[in-house]
């Protein structure tokens, strides 16, 4: 298993669209095979990080997802949707092993 972590530098005075953003995305990592594990905004501290993370079987499946969603309409909505909104900035991704138990 790979879990996929999603550190973004998003805009604090856009909050709102960036939560939206990911909940639009919770299903669709699902639907290709992924589970997600959640959105997480700002609260105390910073008030221009978040942070996503979701794992798939293995980094195999992920590369599968990845280019599986450039494909799929509703991704393809989701991507828009954040470029017109711009509620990220940018984003660095990181790969890790959980343990769980």
């Amino acid at each position: 298993m790979v879990t996929c972590y999603l550190r973004y530098i998003v805009d604090p005075y856009k909050l709102k669209e960036f939560e939206h953003y990911g909940r639009l995305w919770l299903p669709l990592v699902e639907k290709f095979g992924g589970q997600h594990h959640g959105y997480f905004l700002p609260s105390e501290g910073a008030n221009d990080v978040a942070l996503a993370m979701f794992s798939f079987p293995s980094l195999a499946a992920y590369e599968k997802y990845r280019a599986d969603s450039i494909q799929d309409p509703e991704c393809q909505a989701a991507f828009k949707y954040a470029q017109d909104t711009r509620c990220f900035l940018s984003y660095e991704r990181s790969f890790f092993r959980p343990v769980f138990k």
